[in-house]
């Protein structure tokens, strides 16, 4: 090979590397199906269902606990309370129903305090 044609073989390899590759083939098309799980899967929207599903029965049984053992219970333990969750006082021509009230109050703290038993059991087991 002469001079001229080495030069002229060693452009030839410059250009081939220079040039550009061809661009990348466009993703395909995702279903609205395969958008929906990835959705699901991100955003872990099972997990987030189970949870509330679980925390309303558990709110649930909290209230009927408090309101059928709790309540009589503490309505046995103070005398002249016989029914702590249906009382009632009349002041003039309006009645104050304070035992829904005391129902809500203490479903609210059992709640809260499972909740935070709960959450330290979890947090000593290593579970976020």
């Amino acid at each position: 090979m002469t001079n001229d044609e080495e030069i002229l073989a060693e452009l030839r390899k410059i250009r081939e590397s220079v040039e550009k590759a061809p661009p990348p083939s466009p993703p395909p098309k995702q279903t609205l199906w395969t958008e929906f799980k990835d959705f699901l899967s991100k955003y872990k929207i099972f997990g987030l269902a189970i949870a509330f599903i679980i925390g309303m029965y558990l709110g649930i049984l909290i209230q009927a606990l408090v309101k059928d053992l709790m309540l009589p219970a503490i309505g046995l333990l103070i005398p002249g309370l016989d029914n702590l969750a249906e009382g009632t006082v009349k002041v003039g021509s309006q009645i104050f129903a304070y035992g829904d009230f005391l129902v809500a109050l203490f479903t609210f703290a059992l709640v809260a305090l499972l909740v935070f038993i709960a959450v330290k059991v979890a947090k000593r087991w290593g579970v976020e």
